[in-house]
Protein backbone atom coordinates (compact mmCIF):
# COMPACT_ATOMS: atom_id res chain seq x y z
CA UNK A 1 0.00 0.00 0.00
CA UNK A 2 2.79 2.47 0.75
CA UNK A 3 4.70 1.77 -2.59
CA UNK A 4 1.05 2.25 -4.08
CA UNK A 5 0.97 6.15 -2.46
CA UNK A 6 4.65 7.03 -2.79
CA UNK A 7 4.85 7.86 -6.37
CA UNK A 8 1.12 9.90 -6.96
CA UNK A 9 2.34 11.43 -3.76
CA UNK A 10 5.37 12.35 -5.56
CA UNK A 11 3.95 13.82 -8.48
CA UNK A 12 0.99 16.11 -6.47
CA UNK A 13 4.04 17.63 -4.59
CA UNK A 14 6.27 18.45 -6.92
CA UNK A 15 3.38 19.61 -9.04
CA UNK A 16 2.19 22.17 -5.84
CA UNK A 17 5.76 23.07 -5.37
CA UNK A 18 6.08 24.09 -9.08
CA UNK A 19 2.69 25.98 -9.23
CA UNK A 20 3.53 27.78 -5.66
CA UNK A 21 6.79 28.80 -6.33
CA UNK A 22 6.56 29.52 -9.93
CA UNK A 23 6.60 33.54 -9.68
CA UNK A 24 9.85 32.78 -7.96
CA UNK A 25 11.66 31.24 -10.32
CA UNK A 26 13.48 32.92 -12.95
CA UNK A 27 11.28 31.78 -16.08
CA UNK A 28 11.05 33.66 -19.27
CA UNK A 29 7.63 31.73 -20.59
CA UNK A 30 6.88 34.46 -23.21
CA UNK A 31 10.46 35.29 -24.37
CA UNK A 32 10.70 34.90 -28.20
CA UNK A 33 13.67 33.23 -29.90
CA UNK A 34 13.38 32.70 -33.43
CA UNK A 35 16.43 30.58 -33.50
CA UNK A 36 15.02 28.42 -31.64
CA UNK A 37 11.48 27.27 -33.50
CA UNK A 38 10.44 23.96 -32.75
CA UNK A 39 13.44 23.12 -31.61
CA UNK A 40 13.68 19.70 -30.37
CA UNK A 41 14.43 18.92 -26.65
CA UNK A 42 18.04 19.28 -25.92
CA UNK A 43 20.72 19.45 -23.06
CA UNK A 44 19.87 23.67 -22.56
CA UNK A 45 16.27 23.19 -23.00
CA UNK A 46 15.10 19.39 -21.76
CA UNK A 47 11.66 20.02 -23.13
CA UNK A 48 12.11 21.83 -26.27
CA UNK A 49 10.57 24.87 -27.92
CA UNK A 50 7.33 25.46 -29.39
CA UNK A 51 6.55 27.37 -32.85
CA UNK A 52 7.18 30.65 -31.50
CA UNK A 53 10.47 29.53 -29.87
CA UNK A 54 9.25 29.83 -26.71
CA UNK A 55 10.21 27.74 -23.50
CA UNK A 56 8.49 24.81 -23.23
CA UNK A 57 9.58 23.94 -19.53
CA UNK A 58 9.28 27.26 -19.04
CA UNK A 59 5.56 27.68 -20.09
CA UNK A 60 5.00 24.12 -18.48
CA UNK A 61 5.78 25.37 -15.21
CA UNK A 62 3.26 28.60 -15.99
CA UNK A 63 0.53 25.94 -17.16
CA UNK A 64 0.87 24.10 -13.94
CA UNK A 65 0.35 26.89 -11.52
CA UNK A 66 -2.53 28.04 -13.87
CA UNK A 67 -4.00 24.49 -13.46
CA UNK A 68 -3.65 24.57 -9.26
CA UNK A 69 -4.93 27.41 -8.59
CA UNK A 70 -8.28 26.82 -10.86
CA UNK A 71 -9.10 23.40 -9.52
CA UNK A 72 -8.29 24.99 -6.14
CA UNK A 73 -10.74 28.18 -6.84
CA UNK A 74 -13.47 25.89 -8.95
CA UNK A 75 -13.38 23.17 -5.67
CA UNK A 76 -13.39 25.48 -2.80
CA UNK A 77 -16.67 27.55 -4.66
CA UNK A 78 -18.48 24.38 -5.22
CA UNK A 79 -17.72 22.66 -1.93
CA UNK A 80 -19.08 25.07 -0.16
CA UNK A 81 -22.09 26.26 -2.28
CA UNK A 82 -23.06 22.83 -3.23
CA UNK A 83 -22.53 21.65 0.47
CA UNK A 84 -24.96 24.81 2.12
CA UNK A 85 -27.32 24.01 -0.60
CA UNK A 86 -27.56 20.33 0.28
CA UNK A 87 -27.60 20.17 4.04
CA UNK A 88 -30.53 23.41 4.18
CA UNK A 89 -32.47 21.41 1.45
CA UNK A 90 -32.41 18.16 3.32
CA UNK A 91 -33.32 20.18 6.63
CA UNK A 92 -35.87 21.78 5.94
CA UNK A 93 -37.88 19.58 3.43
CA UNK A 94 -40.69 20.72 1.29
CA UNK A 95 -40.69 22.53 -1.35
CA UNK A 96 -37.19 23.74 -0.74
CA UNK A 97 -36.01 20.14 -0.99
CA UNK A 98 -38.22 19.61 -4.04
CA UNK A 99 -36.98 22.80 -5.75
CA UNK A 100 -33.32 21.55 -4.94
CA UNK A 101 -33.57 18.10 -6.28
CA UNK A 102 -35.45 19.65 -9.41
CA UNK A 103 -33.01 22.00 -9.82
CA UNK A 104 -29.96 19.39 -9.29
CA UNK A 105 -31.63 16.83 -12.29
CA UNK A 106 -31.84 19.43 -14.73
CA UNK A 107 -27.83 20.44 -13.98
CA UNK A 108 -27.35 16.87 -14.18
CA UNK A 109 -29.36 15.71 -17.68
CA UNK A 110 -26.47 17.97 -19.53
CA UNK A 111 -22.77 16.78 -19.73
CA UNK A 112 -20.96 19.38 -17.34
CA UNK A 113 -18.48 19.86 -19.89
CA UNK A 114 -20.49 20.81 -22.40
CA UNK A 115 -22.90 23.21 -20.19
CA UNK A 116 -19.56 24.54 -18.63
CA UNK A 117 -18.28 25.06 -22.28
CA UNK A 118 -21.72 26.90 -23.32
CA UNK A 119 -21.37 29.13 -20.05
CA UNK A 120 -18.10 29.78 -21.04
CA UNK A 121 -18.93 30.99 -24.54
CA UNK A 122 -21.52 32.78 -22.69
CA UNK A 123 -19.71 34.81 -20.68
CA UNK A 124 -16.42 35.07 -22.88
CA UNK A 125 -12.99 33.73 -22.91
CA UNK A 126 -10.54 34.22 -20.03
CA UNK A 127 -9.34 32.49 -16.81
CA UNK A 128 -12.17 34.33 -14.37
CA UNK A 129 -15.54 33.58 -16.45
CA UNK A 130 -13.68 30.30 -16.90
CA UNK A 131 -13.96 29.53 -12.86
CA UNK A 132 -17.61 30.97 -13.18
CA UNK A 133 -18.88 28.20 -15.53
CA UNK A 134 -16.93 25.53 -14.02
CA UNK A 135 -18.20 26.57 -10.18
CA UNK A 136 -21.73 27.00 -11.58
CA UNK A 137 -21.47 23.23 -12.95
CA UNK A 138 -19.19 21.66 -10.23
CA UNK A 139 -21.59 22.59 -6.77
CA UNK A 140 -24.11 20.19 -7.91
CA UNK A 141 -22.40 16.93 -7.51
CA UNK A 142 -21.64 18.37 -3.85
CA UNK A 143 -25.21 19.40 -3.11
CA UNK A 144 -26.61 16.01 -4.13
CA UNK A 145 -24.14 13.95 -1.77
CA UNK A 146 -24.63 16.84 1.23
CA UNK A 147 -28.09 16.24 0.91
CA UNK A 148 -28.50 12.59 0.77
CA UNK A 149 -25.65 12.54 3.93
CA UNK A 150 -27.60 15.00 5.76
CA UNK A 151 -30.87 13.03 5.52
CA UNK A 152 -29.07 9.61 7.27
CA UNK A 153 -27.79 12.15 9.83
CA UNK A 154 -30.18 14.45 10.77
CA UNK A 155 -32.57 12.28 12.96
CA UNK A 156 -29.50 10.66 15.02
CA UNK A 157 -30.29 11.42 18.91
CA UNK A 158 -27.36 14.32 19.54
CA UNK A 159 -29.16 16.35 16.44
CA UNK A 160 -32.48 15.97 17.53
CA UNK A 161 -31.22 17.04 20.92
CA UNK A 162 -30.15 20.17 19.87
CA UNK A 163 -33.38 20.90 17.60
CA UNK A 164 -35.17 20.63 20.98
CA UNK A 165 -32.44 22.69 23.43
CA UNK A 166 -33.24 25.58 20.08
CA UNK A 167 -29.88 25.26 18.84
CA UNK A 168 -29.74 27.55 15.44
CA UNK A 169 -29.79 25.56 12.38
CA UNK A 170 -26.23 27.19 11.56
CA UNK A 171 -24.64 25.85 14.57
CA UNK A 172 -26.56 22.80 14.18
CA UNK A 173 -24.84 22.83 10.94
CA UNK A 174 -21.38 23.33 11.74
CA UNK A 175 -21.22 21.49 14.90
CA UNK A 176 -23.52 18.41 14.69
CA UNK A 177 -23.65 18.26 10.66
CA UNK A 178 -20.61 18.88 9.03
CA UNK A 179 -18.48 16.49 11.12
CA UNK A 180 -20.13 13.40 10.12
CA UNK A 181 -20.77 14.26 6.65
CA UNK A 182 -17.48 15.70 5.67
CA UNK A 183 -15.46 12.40 4.93
CA UNK A 184 -17.46 12.10 1.47
CA UNK A 185 -17.10 15.37 0.65
CA UNK A 186 -13.42 15.37 1.26
CA UNK A 187 -13.48 12.78 -0.58
CA UNK A 188 -15.59 14.15 -3.26
CA UNK A 189 -13.44 17.18 -3.36
CA UNK A 190 -10.39 14.99 -3.96
CA UNK A 191 -11.79 13.22 -7.46
CA UNK A 192 -13.21 17.52 -8.13
CA UNK A 193 -9.62 18.36 -8.26
CA UNK A 194 -8.85 16.12 -10.68
CA UNK A 195 -11.86 16.64 -13.20
CA UNK A 196 -11.14 20.64 -12.91
CA UNK A 197 -7.67 20.01 -14.48
CA UNK A 198 -9.24 18.35 -16.89
CA UNK A 199 -11.84 20.83 -17.70
CA UNK A 200 -9.84 23.83 -17.46
CA UNK A 201 -7.83 21.68 -19.90
CA UNK A 202 -10.59 21.67 -22.05
CA UNK A 203 -11.66 25.20 -22.43
CA UNK A 204 -8.03 26.42 -23.01
CA UNK A 205 -8.12 24.11 -25.43
CA UNK A 206 -11.26 25.24 -27.37
CA UNK A 207 -9.74 29.16 -26.46
CA UNK A 208 -12.36 29.65 -23.54
CA UNK A 209 -9.61 29.38 -20.56
CA UNK A 210 -6.75 31.24 -20.48
CA UNK A 211 -5.70 33.66 -22.96
CA UNK A 212 -2.51 34.29 -25.20
CA UNK A 213 -0.06 34.83 -23.76
CA UNK A 214 -0.49 33.32 -20.44
CA UNK A 215 0.35 29.42 -20.74
CA UNK A 216 -2.40 26.82 -19.76
CA UNK A 217 -2.04 23.01 -20.45
CA UNK A 218 -4.89 22.75 -22.32
CA UNK A 219 -3.98 25.71 -24.87
CA UNK A 220 -0.27 24.55 -25.31
CA UNK A 221 -2.00 21.02 -26.45
CA UNK A 222 -3.90 23.28 -28.81
CA UNK A 223 -0.83 25.22 -30.47
CA UNK A 224 0.84 21.76 -30.73
CA UNK A 225 -2.16 20.12 -32.43
CA UNK A 226 -0.64 21.80 -35.91
CA UNK A 227 2.71 20.79 -35.83
CA UNK A 228 2.34 17.38 -34.47
CA UNK A 229 4.73 15.56 -37.31
CA UNK A 230 7.35 17.83 -37.07
CA UNK A 231 7.27 18.74 -33.01
CA UNK A 232 5.54 15.96 -31.20
CA UNK A 233 7.26 17.13 -28.13
CA UNK A 234 4.59 20.51 -28.18
CA UNK A 235 1.63 18.21 -27.29
CA UNK A 236 3.28 15.30 -25.59
CA UNK A 237 4.97 17.30 -22.63
CA UNK A 238 1.66 18.81 -21.28
CA UNK A 239 -0.37 15.66 -22.29
CA UNK A 240 1.98 13.76 -20.07
CA UNK A 241 1.69 16.46 -17.63
CA UNK A 242 -2.41 16.58 -17.63
CA UNK A 243 -1.85 12.72 -17.34
CA UNK A 244 0.78 12.08 -14.59
CA UNK A 245 -1.50 14.62 -12.57
CA UNK A 246 -5.21 13.31 -12.79
CA UNK A 247 -4.16 9.97 -12.34
CA UNK A 248 -2.03 10.37 -8.96
CA UNK A 249 -5.16 12.55 -7.92
CA UNK A 250 -7.38 10.32 -8.65
CA UNK A 251 -5.19 7.29 -6.94
CA UNK A 252 -4.65 9.37 -3.63
CA UNK A 253 -8.36 9.82 -3.92
CA UNK A 254 -9.15 6.05 -3.77
CA UNK A 255 -6.58 5.33 -1.41
CA UNK A 256 -8.29 8.18 0.88
CA UNK A 257 -11.71 6.44 0.19
CA UNK A 258 -10.21 3.42 1.43
CA UNK A 259 -8.79 4.97 4.73
CA UNK A 260 -12.56 6.51 5.42
CA UNK A 261 -14.05 4.19 4.63
CA UNK A 262 -15.22 2.68 7.99
CA UNK A 263 -16.47 -0.47 6.77
CA UNK A 264 -13.13 -1.57 6.21
CA UNK A 265 -11.69 -0.45 9.55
Amino acid sequence: MNSRLSFPAIVILIWSAIALFATLLPLHPEAILLEKILVLPEWQAWLGYDDLGRSIADRMVMGARTSLLVALCVVSISLIAGTVIGIFAAWFGGWWDNITVLVIDIFIAFPGILLAIALAGLLGPGITNAVIALSVVGWVGFARLARAQTLTVKHREHVDAARVLGTGILRIAFRHLLPLISAPLIIEATFAIAGTVIAEASLSFLGLGVQPPDASWGSMIRDGTRYMLVAPHMVLAPGLAIFLVVLSINLLGDRLRDKMDVRLS
